[in-house]
């Protein structure tokens, strides 16, 4: 019981964490960021690389889906302007993984001196690179408490049974997936616990993977709960970003064994390979729909556009 506690409370400094990085990175780039949405979104290619950008410097697909939702909804963007920036959202968000997967977490704690130091200063300019720094050392913190619970929990009936289930069945795993980030509101915080159990052995990467695939389309409920009441363009915003998640992981659950020899031959590391994992499968999602946005935008339309 203690063990579960722990872990629940590693959840809780992860999230908050992540809020705190998020919060401080927005703070110093927000008026750019929404400039560079704004202005740079006039092509499918343009939307993308600006979708991967914007995330990778926020540091959360769900900020930029919830900026570009609002965007629509106010009329400032169109419909067809945001499936470029919904592709690139898949990808940026992949960017923390990669940063939490390498074997930096010694340096959290002089993260959270260096955050501390700044906070103290007299002028507030450094406040959210202050706030950055100390999400940054929190994420890194409750990821090594994820690796030392990681033995402990899986000795745990549930656990242990949830575990056996889903290195049995890719199906469970990613609905497994689904549910936890349904819950939790983050794909970063279940793809990182997932890493930490691969990385102890107690999943194996295919079953990571799988939940990795689950968390894709659990982080879809934030943008549907931003959608709620909105009008007709704004919902097929929402639609879209949902269809497109989940059509990936349709098409890639059969893909799972051989995207998991690929990322084993990629990197030794479990961590790193779920996280180039998660890059390769959001990557290839994207670039093969993107010649295809007004086809797919027309079949949006189509089932989504009315009143």
């Amino acid at each position: 019981m203690l063990h579960l506690l722990l872990f629940l409370l590693l959840i809780f400094i992860f999230l908050i964490g992540m809020f705190w990085l998020k919060s401080g990175l927005y703070n110093m780039a927000e008026e750019r960021m929404r400039g560079l949405i704004f202005k740079w979104t006039d092509t499918p290619w343009k939307g993308l690389i600006i979708g991967i950008v914007v995330t990778a410097i926020l540091q959360s697909s769900s900020a930029v889906m919830v900026l570009t939702i609002g965007f629509v909804s106010a009329g400032i963007l169109t419909f067809r302007q945001s499936i470029g920036i919904i592709l690139g959202t898949n990808i940026g968000t992949t960017v923390t993984l990669e940063i939490i997967s390498l074997d930096i977490g010694l340096l959290s704690l002089p993260l959270l001196a260096i955050s501390l130091l700044l906070l103290i200063l007299p002028t507030r300019s450094t406040n959210p690179l202050a706030l950055s720094i100390f999400g940054l050392s929190l994420i890194f913190m409750s990821m090594r408490g994820f690796e030392e619970l990681a033995s402990p929990l899986a000795d745990q009936s549930f656990i242990h049974t949830l575990m056996e289930k889903s290195n049995a069945s890719a199906l469970f795993s990613v609905l497994l997936g689904m549910t936890l980030t349904g819950l939790v509101q983050s794909s970063t915080v279940i793809t990182g616990i997932a890493m930490s159990f691969v990385d102890e052995g107690i999943i194996t990467i295919f079953s990571g993977i799988a939940i990795m695939l689950g968390a894709n389309i659990g982080t879809c409920v934030t943008s549907y709960i931003a959608g709620i009441g909105s009008g007709k363009a704004t919902k097929m915003t929402v639609f879209a970003h949902i269809w497109l998640n989940v059509f990936g992981v349709l098409v890639f659950i059969p893909f799972i064994p051989d995207l998991g020899q690929l990322v084993k031959w990629a990197a030794a590391n479990p961590e790193t390979q779920l996280a180039h994992a998660s890059l390769t499968f959001n990557v290839i999602c994207s670039v093969i729909v993107l010649p295809f946005s007004g086809l797919f935008a027309r079949m949006i339309e189509k089932l989504h556009g009315r009143e």
